[in-house]
């Protein structure tokens, strides 16, 4: 629980020094680009129940932190982001619920930014509500782990098409008995804009 409390705190300073600050006349940690995804989940769930199924939604907003990092001597490249992206999941199954959070992510591309097709990775943690009741776990608010790899391939000069697979464990964070957890892997795709 501590862990995860810590993440939030650094990530609301680092997401708030980046919106403030300026370099050589350019702003930094300004909202960067935008993606709009959509996508199917799938987890196994404990003996008796059926699997896990959930068509989520979200949008993610991203910021760039690389005039941030400059300041440090971290000049990468490649695409380097912080992103805010709110969800919401029509569950299916075991039984038909909804799902709704938002997901902090650090997402890192492997090629340069100026390159037509970029790869790249991603780590987050995030808070989950659910309306479901999950046998496994006693509370319907709950704590996300994901990581993520994807790709943005560009049609234009600031529009991408985004393909991205995630895998994402669900727990509560021992605030509560029973806290099983459990994971759940995703495939989203959509459209990546830059401004």
């Amino acid at each position: 629980m501590k862990r995860i409390l810590t993440f939030f705190i650094l990530s609301g300073l680092l997401f708030l020094s980046a919106s403030a600050s300026f370099a050589e006349g350019e702003k930094t940690g300004v909202l960067d680009s935008i993606e709009v995804l959509a996508g199917f989940s799938s987890g196994e769930l404990v003996r008796g129940q059926r699997s896990y199924m959930m068509a989520p939604i979200s949008v993610a907003f991203n910021f760039n932190l690389k005039n941030l990092t400059k300041k440090i001597g971290f000049s990468p490249r490649q695409l380097f982001q912080f992103q805010i992206e709110p969800f919401a999941g029509f569950i299916t199954s075991p039984k038909n619920n909804l799902e709704t959070g938002t997901i902090f992510w650090f997402k890192m591309g492997f090629f340069p930014d100026t390159w037509k097709f970029q790869p790249y990775g991603k780590l987050g943690l995030g808070l989950d509500y659910m309306t479901a009741h999950i046998h496994q776990q006693s509370t319907q608010f709950n704590f996300t782990e994901q990581g993520a790899l994807g790709m943005h391939y560009f049609l234009t000069a600031t529009t991408a098409f985004t393909l991205e697979g995630r895998i994402r464990h669900l727990s509560n964070a021992g605030m509560r008995e029973p806290n099983h957890g459990f994971n759940s892997y995703t495939l989203v795709t959509g459209i990546f804009h830059k401004f």
